[in-house]
């Protein structure tokens, strides 16, 4: 071959690799865009009746002003929605306490023991009047104001309130530090149980309509991405409390 044919295949040779590198850098950008930033559908991975599938059912708008809230939105708080003459409190407390005492009768609930605390994986006592046990919403009261909350009739707004569906018996110190935060913005500190953390998310907001910011559901993809055959849990409780209970 002659020197000038040399260089001259060598020259193309140079301008078709120059040619390719844009296609595979844009190949590259696509697929991360479409993973990271939007969070992707649920994918194939996503069982029927899992509570990955669930999060596509949520609805995705932005955040509310917080305009307008206060606790007393949401009723008197612990009130006896379910009828059985018992706060929903201690309701929780005998569900989710062992070695559970009482002071007079079965309802007031004296002491008890988190074996586990969900929230840190530790055993907590429980002593009426020196508690290191709270209840959590699992669906803060003041996300799911600002979550379409603003608008409902106070029976519903009560019945969301008393759900055992999104109530948790928990260490008081993690859940005072999660204040109204969403999956986007916290997450329980004992990672073993984050996935069912967030299954009862999903589940109380698919239950009563509260939509989900586009953060929050990618959140709630990452998390149940890592466990797709995590149960949505259910709740047989109705989403409007009985007549004679109003808001203040």
């Amino acid at each position: 071959m002659t020197r000038r044919a040399t260089r001259r295949t060598r020259t193309a040779s140079a301008l078709l690799a120059l040619l390719a590198v844009p296609a595979l850098l844009t190949g590259c950008e696509t697929g991360t865009k479409d993973t990271a930033e939007e969070g992707g559908a649920a994918g194939p991975d996503a069982r029927a009746g899992s509570a990955l599938a669930a999060v596509d059912t949520l609805t995705v708008k932005g955040r509310a002003p917080k305009t307008g809230y206060e606790r007393s939105r949401f009723g008197t708080a612990w009130a006896d929605t379910d009828s059985n003459r018992c706060p929903t409190r201690d309701d929780i407390l005998k569900r989710d306490l062992k070695d559970v005492t009482y002071q007079g009768g079965d309802c007031r609930v004296a002491s008890g023991k988190l074996a586990p605390d969900p929230y840190t994986g530790k055993e907590v006592t429980f002593r009426r009047g020196r508690s290191q046990v709270d209840i959590d919403h699992l669906v803060a009261l003041s996300d799911a104001w600002q979550k379409g909350a603003f608008q409902w009739e106070p029976a519903k707004r009560i019945a969301f309130a008393n759900d055992p569906l999104n109530l948790l018996a928990v260490d008081a110190g993690p859940n005072r530090g999660k204040g109204d935060g969403d999956t986007a913005t916290w997450l329980p500190p004992n990672k073993s149980y984050r996935c069912t953390y967030v299954a009862g998310q999903v589940a109380v907001k698919k239950k009563y309509g509260v939509w989900v910011t586009g953060a929050e559901r990618a959140a709630m993809k990452k998390v149940l991405g890592t466990c797709p055959d995590e149960e949505l849990p259910v709740g047989n409780a109705p989403t409007e409390a009985p007549s004679r209970f109003h808001a203040r």
